[in-house]
């Protein structure tokens, strides 16, 4: 029943992964993961131009604190405990159950892993089975091909181009708009359960069988 809930600041908990509200502690983390070598490809579809400096990051995450829109997470590494990455709950609309995931900047180490898959995974869980949303939106920068092959590797629909939809950094963006309903969720659910189970994957951590794969099974 409508409205859904609003997402709160509590650890979201995984197999791999660990999401942790975002809090000053995680600055110099988080410094590090922007502070790689490629971090103009990393910042280009990002609406921030990029941290300066750890003093600079720690101003960014009290502004970001000041707010619960958008909601800041961290994905931390169980295996580990290192913080890999962020992401962000956003543009929460309670009364129509419509809520998106943004503001990712996932460091090198979870790039095509088993850590982002599981980060996406339990932000959706979390949204559709514990807040009862009913549409799971991701957007991104319609130049942006690796967001848009991500979105469609797990399991958003692709929904069209809203052109001029936004300024960024002061020029035109074209949005790419994909979403995942609450009707999908129960097979796209089984989907993400059956290819993080840690049989699908060797001593390597590489995965045995694509998610792709394991969402057609369930079709």
């Amino acid at each position: 029943m409508l409205p859904a809930l609003l997402p709160s600041r509590i650890p979201i908990d995984g197999r791999y992964v660990q999401l942790e509200p975002l809090a000053p502690r995680h600055a110099e983390a988080l410094f590090e993961i922007g502070s790689h070598p490629d971090r103009e490809r990393i910042y280009r579809y990002l609406p921030e131009a990029g941290i300066g400096s750890l003093a600079d990051c720690g101003r960014w995450i009290a502004a970001k604190l000041a707010s619960n829109d958008p909601l800041f997470f961290v994905c931390v590494d169980k295996k580990t405990g290192k913080v890999t990455g962020r992401q962000a709950l956003m543009r929460i609309t309670q009364e129509h159950g419509v809520i998106e995931i943004g503001n990712i900047l996932w460091g090198a180490q979870m790039a095509g892993s088993r850590l982002s898959t599981e980060s996406l995974f339990l932000m959706a869980r979390y949204v559709f089975d514990e807040l009862g949303y009913r549409r799971f939106e991701w957007k991104c920068d319609a130049l942006n091909e690796p967001s848009r092959r991500a979105a469609l590797r797990f399991g958003f629909e692709f929904e069209g181009i809203f052109r001029q939809h936004l300024m960024v950094k002061g020029k035109n963006r074209d949005t790419a708009w994909y979403a995942m309903l609450d009707g999908d969720w129960p097979r796209l659910r089984v989907a993400y359960e059956r290819w993080l189970d840690p049989r699908n994957f060797d001593a390597a951590g590489r995965q045995r069988e694509a998610l792709a794969a394991a969402r057609a099974e369930g079709q």
